[in-house]
């Protein structure tokens, strides 16, 4: 078993596109979940409207990659307009319920031939990229060392990413220590008591949602950035891993989100190159390489009960402040 470059490949999932997107969306999560108490489980379709908005706004207006992120952007914060009026006075399970339909909606509205001539329904959308990758600052050549080496346009990619991860985490970070953020958590701990206050609850929670949902808009326009848009990406499953990383890193926290998605794709990388070795070595031989591709996602979901259930405040969590461990 090649274990150098099993390594090779686990480091390399330190600081890639897939990271940084998660990072983000598990930014937006973190203020919808851990700061303002919101169920939100339609993540993913925050990340598809950010990367439809900014490849059609490419492909069919020929705008450029900073008009594009501004169209993505826009449109979730009209997705979340349209998602949080009629639900937001809705609680725990039933928001959960209500943003995963709309999520899967969005993602079918991708999908279907109805519309094939704007998203590419199941074939998707590339060839975008031509107006981001002409602003390259980088000159042509190999940037890094080691299993950190990129080509100047993934460098463009990865530094890009790189800024708009940091200037998101600042933000949020400003937003939780400011009176609005005492709000917001005041909303997560007892709205009744916060209304009671004179304070206008359902403001307070669209805000959050907007706000988030605009994180997770950006990580869906950064994963979107060196590669292809494919409805076939925004699924259920994709929800469920960048609240796995969510959770992993800490709910209620501003960098935890962040530590949360390395820590989840190096987990993800390293299984998803050991299992299959192992098992074309003959180690596992009961299953086949393909199957013990799947493996790595049972390991992961393992991992994440036994962290709820013996740290379920995360790795730079407090456990005051998660609203599903109080008594």
């Amino acid at each position: 078993m090649d274990w150098l470059g099993i390594l090779s490949n686990t480091a390399q999932s330190l600081l890639s596109p897939a990271t940084l997107a998660y990072a983000l969306a598990a930014l937006g999560l973190a203020l919808h979940f851990g700061f303002a108490g919101l169920l939100n489980f339609g993540i993913a379709g925050f990340m598809a409207i950010g990367a439809y908005g900014y490849a059609i706004s490419a492909l069919t207006f020929g705008l450029p990659w900073w008009a594009g992120m501004l169209v993505g952007i826009g449109g979730a914060v009209v997705f979340a307009l349209i998602l949080g009026i009629p639900t937001l006075r809705l609680r725990g399970d039933y928001l959960a319920i209500v943003t995963i339909a709309a999520a899967e909606i969005v993602r079918l509205l991708f999908l279907t031939t109805a519309f094939t001539e704007v998203t590419g329904s199941a074939d998707g959308l590339s060839g975008y990229h031509t107006s981001f990758r002409d602003d390259n600052p980088f000159p042509e050549g190999t940037y890094g060392f080691g299993p950190w080496t990129y080509s100047a346009t993934d460098m463009w990619g990865l530094t890009f990413g790189l800024l708009v991860l940091a200037v998101c985490s600042l933000l949020l970070w400003r937003l939780v220590k400011s009176p609005w953020g005492r709000v917001i958590k005041g909303i997560r701990e007892d709205e009744d008591a916060v209304r009671a206050l004179g304070k206008n609850v359902f403001a307070y929670k669209m805000q959050a949602l907007v706000i988030g949902g605009v994180f997770g808009a950006l990580g869906g326009i950064v994963l979107a950035l060196p590669s292809a848009v494919n409805p076939g990406v925004y699924v259920t499953s994709l929800t469920f891993f960048v609240w796995t990383a969510l959770l992993l890193g800490g709910a209620a926290t501003v960098f935890g989100p962040v530590l949360g998605a390395v820590i989840f794709w190096i987990v993800l990388t390293f299984f998803g190159n050991v299992l299959p070795s192992l098992a074309a070595s003959g180690v596992l031989g009961f299953i086949s390489t393909q199957q013990a591709s799947i493996v790595r996602f049972i390991v992961v979901g393992i991992g994440l009960m036994v962290l709820v259930i013996y740290r379920p405040q995360g790795i730079l969590g407090d456990k005051k402040e998660l609203t599903f461990v109080k008594k």
